[in-house]
């Protein structure tokens, strides 16, 4: 995967402010059978501030993507836009987008990687004892995945069709115009006619 930074400078930090503690990184590069993306990196060397996106240069339509995770597919390629929502709906559990959403450009196992620190931070924030075993039920259906010892489906549904997973077994198709009312996007936006 051949990079081609087009943009690299300090700059002031967005968060603790400090003067050029930042470094902001722009580059293209092709992802195999998806295209050109631009993937973009801002990180602080004073307070640790991280943020990424990824976003694909072609213009897609609104689509879901769907794969049974086994330990073939774990490292197969994953593009998530950070408009997409990415679930595990047999585990139960759902990244939708907000305005820290982050785009990437990972694999299988980086996906569920990402979804059991989430889950482990929820933890640590939530104490009453439902959330506790739900939280301790979805950690250890993600420890299976990982060791191979359970199936389940891996969903990304992207209303700007920014996303793929790729690989020969998943799925790719149309979000219908339900499906993409009931979508967040992580945008705010005001419908004209509710304002009317």
């Amino acid at each position: 995967m051949e990079k081609n930074i087009i943009g690299k400078m300090k700059i002031d930090c967005p968060v603790c402010g400090g003067k050029n503690t930042a470094i902001s990184i722009t580059e293209t590069h092709e992802v195999a059978y998806f295209g050109e993306v631009i993937e973009s990196l801002v990180q602080c060397d004073k307070c640790g501030f991280r943020h990424s996106d990824v976003m694909c240069v072609e213009q897609k339509d609104p689509a879901k993507h769907s794969l049974q995770i086994t330990t073939d597919s774990l490292s197969s390629r994953v593009v998530r836009s950070q408009t997409s929502t990415v679930s595990l709906p047999e585990i139960g559990i759902k990244v939708e987008p907000g305005p820290k959403s982050e785009g990437y450009v990972s694999n299988v196992e980086g996906v569920l990687v990402r979804f059991k620190e989430a889950t482990e931070r929820a933890l640590n924030m939530f104490h009453d004892e439902t959330s506790q075993k739900n939280g301790k039920i979805v950690l250890d259906n993600i420890e299976k995945v990982l060791n191979g010892e359970l199936e389940t489906l891996l969903l990304i549904e992207d209303p700007f069709g920014q996303s793929k997973i790729m690989d020969i077994k998943a799925k790719s198709e149309p979000l219908t115009k339900e499906e993409l009312k009931n979508l967040k996007t992580g945008f705010v936006v005001i419908d004209e006619d509710e304002t009317e």
